[in-house]
C-alpha cells in the first residue's frame, strides 16, 4: 500500500524572517499569517500550501552551484512569462547566479537570503 501524503509546509532557515517573508509575499502573493514575528513568519496561500520562514543566527547563504555552503533547499515556481517574471523578482530583491543551465526552460534565481529557486516556463 502507498502512503498518500500531500504536502503543507516548507520552512527556510534565514537570518530575517519578517524580510524573507515579505519577499516571498510579493512575489507568490500569499498571505500572510497574523502570528508572524521576527524569529518565524508565515505565509499561506489559497491551494493550503505555507511557506514559513525561520530565524537562525548563524545562516549561511547557499553558495550555488558550488556546494562550499550547501543550497539547503531547492524551491522550483511555475511562472506564465520567464523574461517577466525574472525580471520583477529581480526588482524585488532576487539575485542572478552567473550560472543558468536551463536555457529558456528555466531560471535560477536567489531569494534575498540566498537560497536557490528556479523559475519554469508553463
Amino acid at each position: 500500500m502507498t502512503l498518500r501524503m500531500r504536502p503543507t509546509a516548507v520552512t527556510l532557515d534565514c537570518p530575517d524572517p519578517l524580510a524573507l517573508a515579505a519577499f516571498y509575499q510579493r512575489a507568490t502573493g500569499y498571505a500572510l499569517h497574523p502570528r508572524s514575528d521576527a524569529d518565524f513568519a508565515g505565509l499561506t496561500g489559497e491551494d493550503g500550501l505555507s511557506l514559513g520562514f525561520q530565524r537562525a543566527e548563524d545562516h549561511r547563504a547557499p553558495s550555488w552551484p558550488g556546494q562550499d555552503v550547501p543550497q539547503q533547499i531547492h524551491l522550483d515556481f511555475e511562472v506564465a512569462d520567464l523574461e517577466e517574471a525574472e525580471a520583477r523578482l529581480l526588482e524585488l530583491g532576487a539575485g542572478r547566479p552567473q550560472d543558468q543551465p536551463g536555457g529558456d526552460k528555466w531560471r535560477v534565481l536567489t531569494d534575498p537570503a540566498g537560497h536557490p529557486f528556479c523559475l519554469i516556463a508553463r
